[in-house]
């Protein structure tokens, strides 16, 4: 009888996602992987070229995700501010409605790829998040401007310092690995307390 490709596959992969979740990315080694699914090592090379590759295939899909949640809102944003829409619409959607939308439905991988990545690209994947936003904030600070909201300029400094606070700020329940309704709890309250702080900076309240 043939072997079930598609089924080694997922066994594979669940491997994967355990040996990454339990000793991280460095800790990791293809021999208990292999070990998990209950295969050679030769036999999970059939399945992905290297380490690097089996880390890729658990993280990835969710980097997609967010950069595909993230195109959207801002395009969102835009055609609001472009409505001179008031400020309870223009701020409706936040950063925690892609923690909710997308993080918390792939919490494990959200965990891998915080808690696990050192040794690997995403390992600074906060960081490099923060720089991303950062510049499309100051872009969206001039855009306001241009149609008349009262905004005021930050410094570079003072708004890395901000996002940075305000995204770790969100991400901790997720990172801790918080169940559901607690997260939702965390999230709120955090959402309570930058949100005037984030108007006020902005000049808009």
């Amino acid at each position: 009888m043939p072997r079930d490709k598609s089924l080694s596959h997922i066994r594979v992969n669940k491997a994967i996602r355990k040996e990454f979740l339990e000793k991280g990315f460095e800790g990791a080694s293809i021999r208990s992987i292999g070990a998990r699914a209950g295969m050679t090592s030769a036999g999970l090379y059939r399945h992905y070229r290297d380490k690097e590759a089996m880390f890729d295939s658990v993280v990835e899909p969710l980097i997609n995700e967010i950069k595909i949640w993230n195109k959207k809102h801002i395009a969102k944003k835009y055609a609001l501010t472009g409505k001179k829409e008031d400020k309870d619409v223009l701020f409706g959607e936040t950063f925690i409605d892609l923690i909710k939308n997308i993080l918390i439905p792939h919490k494990e991988e959200f965990i891998i790829l915080m808690n696990c990545s050192s040794g690997t690209k995403y390992e600074n994947f906060i960081h490099n998040y923060v720089d991303e936003n950062q510049s499309e904030f100051m872009k969206a600070i001039d855009f306001m401007a241009e149609k008349g909201y009262p905004v005021k300029r930050i410094s570079d400094d003072e708004l890395h310092i901000l996002l940075s606070a305000y995204f770790t700020a969100c991400l901790e329940p997720l990172v801790h690995d918080y169940d559901e309704e607690l997260i939702e709890k965390y999230l709120s309250t955090v959402q309570e307390f930058f949100m005037p702080g984030w108007l006020k900076i902005m000049g808009l309240q």
